[in-house]
């Protein structure tokens, strides 16, 4: 175990066995100056989530569907960022979009979702990651339990847990089509994995995640120190705002019908990347901004 080890409140896969840690960082950086009122706030503290029903319009959610089904089709060969389900050439996420798509460029810079973002970090944001998840219909895999600031802080460098994932529904989200799952309160909890993290992980994890991810035991930990599992569920145009240290996942989609869910990644321009916090070079670009550009 390196002095690092020591020195870095969050350093994970440094042992074979897992352990939980309190997180040191705010949940809510920022005060009632903004979009969210504060009952809103107070459930993001308490539950590491917000969850906006219809808060894009149809013929908004009509374009962006559109969008997603273009880039599918379209996506050049050559170009990194596309990643296809663990068994089948079947598309599982593309990355990158905020670079790709002028269109969800704007929606990511729209006030009704960067401003709920500022508010919550307390400064300007910039796009840490963006994707969208197709989950196909009746082929579409699940996404294990995992934090997403546990990756980033191992194999992208992001030193502070003051990020927020944005998610919009492209498709109705329903209990049979694999819905985003959520643990309440789990963001204050920090599991620190087992393991050492491979060469070029993200190779395999983006298809199938088998380090980084917790314990059945540190799963039964969270789920019973908080009210369970929670699966917001709504129409196409509704919005989850996440806490980066949220444990969630989803199950596959059994359903007849796709479900597709677009994310953007905002992290506060005061919490940019350093090197990993591992002894592997950064993931790549598509995965993990490294240039900080602030959104007007």
């Amino acid at each position: 175990m390196t002095t690092a080890t020591f020195t870095d409140p969050y350093h994970s896969r440094t042992t074979d066995t897992w352990e939980s840690a309190s997180r040191v960082d705010p949940t809510v950086w920022g005060d009632t100056s903004g979009p969210l009122t504060p009952q809103q706030l107070e459930s993001y503290q308490r539950d590491g989530f917000l969850f906006f029903p219809n808060l894009l319009t149809g013929r908004e959610v009509e374009s962006l569907v559109a969008e997603a089904k273009s880039l599918s089709a379209e996506w050049p060969s050559e170009r990194a960022g596309l990643v296809r389900e663990p068994d089948s050439d079947v598309v599982r996420s593309i990355f990158r979009l905020h670079h790709f798509s002028d269109l969800y460029q704007r929606l990511f810079a729209d006030a009704r979702l960067v401003g709920k973002a500022r508010q919550l970090l307390g400064s300007d944001v910039y796009i840490h990651q963006s994707r969208i998840n197709y989950k196909p219909a009746l082929d579409g895999k699940e996404f294990f339990w995992h934090s997403d600031f546990e990756t980033w802080h191992v194999e992208d460098g992001m030193p502070r847990m003051r990020a927020v994932s944005m998610s919009v529904f492209l498709t109705e989200s329903h209990e049979f089509n694999g819905p985003l799952m959520l643990i309440p309160g789990s963001h204050e909890t920090y599991i620190r994995c087992a393991g050492e993290t491979p060469v070029n992980h993200h190779e395999q994890s983006l298809r199938r995640q088998e380090y980084g991810v917790p314990s059945r035991e540190a799963l039964k930990q969270l789920v019973h120190q908080s009210r369970g599992i929670e699966a917001p569920k709504g129409s196409a145009g509704s919005v989850v705002f996440f806490e980066c240290n949220t444990m969630h996942g989803s199950c596959g989609n059994l359903s007849p019908e796709p479900r597709v869910n677009l994310f953007a990644v905002y992290n506060s321009v005061e919490n940019s990347l350093v090197d990993p916090f591992c002894n592997r070079p950064p993931r790549p670009a598509y995965l993990a901004e490294r240039e900080v550009t602030a959104i007007d």
